[in-house]
């Protein structure tokens, strides 16, 4: 059996290197160690004085309404933005994995043909001497010894961004039943709305028919009946503008599902659930740790300072072994035999001398992107203070608002019945009726929408709180 055996290490490059390897770099700083000391969290929110409105443990539990919990599954399941993050989580799976195998074992196999000639000329000399095919087959083995860790830091990197994704795709299934919520109750404001303008429609054509009869009987005048006329027909126009924005939050609401984006959503969306539901908030610091984008946030700071220990510790040698094992015969059936008459192994060191200085400017950009992904986290934490706050103050607020606009409602519509009975009495002019219809409808028009953005704020309350469906 043939056999070689090489080793190859150049002594002069490598007692360079080793020499100045303790002055390439300091150990990288952590950005993840100090992530959470740059935001000073206080003990209480600041929106509303204690105690704190309560929400429900979860954004499924937040309201007892079947048909809503019908939408919110449909979406979790059929929703393409949730696919399409979850395909995402899956890449970085296999991302994770081939990370862990650059640290393994790798081994090819190869084959190969070929024919020599010997005896007779070399070129154009004729065709004497004999000639023989060359059968091969190989097997190649190689491995990085990790000496350093860079390898390891990759995977852990990659592992990082995996876990990273993950909370990501948690925080994109909370907003999608968030939003899904939310166009819910856009798409009851819209009904509600429409409801409203037709009862409006019908309140100025009996105003207009009023009019008309007292204009016949010489009571009235032709401008008391212009203007009559004019607010029907603003209102008929009023009626198709809420129509339309009946119709386009019914087409949301079915694509947010992942249905085709119809309107038959309207024949099913009817009344508000209850808002009773609910159990205490917390203090913010315990709140938070609830986030799955702070999570995510995070563990991209620590993804980030994996990659530049990766980039410091590619100033290093590297330690690659390679064998290599196989046959060769100019029989083919030859390479059926286990005894490999060709082997060798090699042990190498290489190290970068000199690269235009590319690999520590690689490190420089990877210790800019954890000062970026530092920065992020605090963006992140920040804005989710202030998700907080906007909605326990919008939740206080709203419920204040709610109540006075519900008071002014009903002297509004005491008002009109008074008006109206005076008018037909001919005790008043027909622009103080009109004033009177148009402020009890405008003061029910603010209510709606004031109720639906209480409704619609509860759930932003509820996700800016970190809560779990």
């Amino acid at each position: 059996m043939n056999a070689k055996l090489i080793i190859s290490i150049s002594l002069l490059p490598l007692l360079t290197l080793f020499s100045s390897c303790s002055n390439i770099l300091k150990e990288p700083n952590s950005k993840a160690q100090n992530a959470n000391l740059a935001v000073n969290i206080p003990n209480r929110f600041s929106a509303t004085p204690p105690p704190v409105p309560e929400v429900a443990n979860g954004l499924l539990s937040l309201f007892s309404d079947s048909q809503l919990k019908r939408y919110v599954n449909k979406a979790l399941s059929a929703n393409p933005d949730l696919r399409s993050s979850l395909a995402r989580l899956e890449e970085a799976g296999f991302n994770t994995r081939k990370s862990y195998a650059l640290g393994l074992p790798s081994l090819t196999a190869g084959a190969s043909l070929g024919r020599s000639k010997t005896g007779g000329a070399a070129f154009g000399g004729g065709f004497n001497g004999s000639s023989r095919g060359l059968y091969s087959a190989t097997l190649d083995a190689q491995w990085e010894v990790d000496v350093w860790g860079r390898i390891r830091a990759g995977v852990n990197a990659a592992s990082r961004d995996q876990v990273s994704l993950a909370a990501d795709h948690e925080a994109a299934r909370q907003s999608i039943v968030a939003q899904t919520m939310q166009a819910y109750f856009s798409l009851i404001a819209s009904e509600k709305l429409l409801d409203l303008s037709q009862r409006r429609l019908s309140s100025f054509e009996k105003t207009v028919s009023l009019v008309n009869r007292r204009f016949e009987s010489g009571t009235g005048n032709l401008s008391d009946l212009a203007l009559a006329r004019t607010d029907l027909e603003n209102t008929r126009a009023q009626l198709e503008q809420r129509t339309n924005a009946r119709d386009q939050a019914a087409r949301k609401l079915a694509a947010l599902t992942g249905s085709y984006p119809d309107t038959s959503a309207r024949a099913l969306v009817k009344n508000y659930p209850s808002l009773r539901r609910s159990v205490p908030a917390g203090i913010p610091s315990g709140v938070m740790l609830r986030r799955p984008d702070i999570h995510a946030a995070y563990e991209r700071i620590r993804a980030a300072d994996s990659r530049v220990t990766v980039a410091h510790r590619d100033l290093y040698p590297r330690f690659p072994l390679t064998a290599s094992a196989g046959q060769q015969s100019n029989v083919l059936k030859n390479l059926a035999n286990t005894n490999f008459n060709v082997w060798s192994i090699a042990a190498d060191l290489t190290a970068p001398l000199i690269d235009g200085g590319s690999r520590r400017a690689e490190l420089g950009a990877t210790n800019a992107r954890a000062k970026q992904a530092l920065a992020n986290y605090h963006s992140t934490v920040l804005s989710a203070f202030q998700e907080v706050e906007n909605a326990l103050g919008s939740e206080y607020y709203l419920k204040s608002q709610q109540r006075a606009y519900k008071n002014a409602l009903t002297a509004a519509r005491s008002a009109e019945s008074r008006t109206q009975r005076n008018y037909e009495n001919g005790l008043v002019e027909i622009l103080t009726l009109l004033d009177a219809q148009r402020r009890s409808f405008s003061t029910e028009e603010s209510l709606i929408n004031t109720k639906s953005l209480r409704f619609q704020n509860r759930v932003s309350l509820a996700l800016a709180l970190g809560k779990e469906m």
